[in-house]
């Protein structure tokens, strides 16, 4: 039999080594995954628990609808034409209506009045009103300081807001979306 030389010896004998490593760190990296995926649960119960979360209310997209549907009918009766938006705690659109013959602004304006409504839970008008007091609000981006815009509350906290544009009046667009609160009442 053929010996082996000493340069084939240090191959193999460097191969077995580097093959003994490897499998050492994957069974470790297996080990490592197990026992993280298992603290993963304990970890989120602990987090319920000890008051880091926090749960919120939001109207939910058939509410919404709703909303919007009942401010666009008020509109509708009085013969105006108008855009609705409904928008979460967030700010986040839920839902926009834009009715027959709405001008192209009134999409952009419903939105920015429903995210000022929400945002300070308070009608749009009453903060047109601040304006005098504090002229840079206007300048927070998103929002739109003209007559038009309800929050919706539960529990005395904002939870949407929605916004109306396109009325000849503020006063109008706000009566409408007054009209889309008091729906979410019935």
């Amino acid at each position: 039999m053929k010996k082996a030389s000493s340069r084939t010896r240090v191959v193999t004998g460097g191969a077995i080594v580097a093959a003994l490593a490897l499998g050492g760190f994957g069974a470790y990296s297996a080990s490592a995954t197990g026992e993280e995926t298992a603290a993963a649960p304990a970890a989120a119960k602990v987090d319920a628990k000890n008051k880091n979360t926090t749960r919120s209310t939001h109207l939910t997209i058939e509410a919404a609808t709703k909303a919007a549907q009942a401010t666009l009918d008020a509109a509708e009766k009085e013969n105006q034409r108008v855009s609705v938006a409904v928008v979460d705690r967030n700010g986040n659109t839920i839902v926009t209506l834009r009715g027959d013959g709405a001008g192209p602004q009134s999409y952009e304006s419903a939105e920015k009045k429903a995210f000022t409504a929400v945002s300070w839970n308070a009608p749009t008008s009453v903060l047109a009103g601040r304006l005098a007091d504090a002229p840079t609000l206007k300048d927070i981006p998103g929002t739109l300081f003209l007559a038009g815009g309800a929050p919706v509350t539960a529990k005395g906290a904002p939870i949407a807001g929605i916004g109306v544009a396109g009325a000849p009046s503020g006063d109008l667009d706000e009566k409408f979306a007054r009209a889309g609160v008091a729906a979410l009442g019935k």
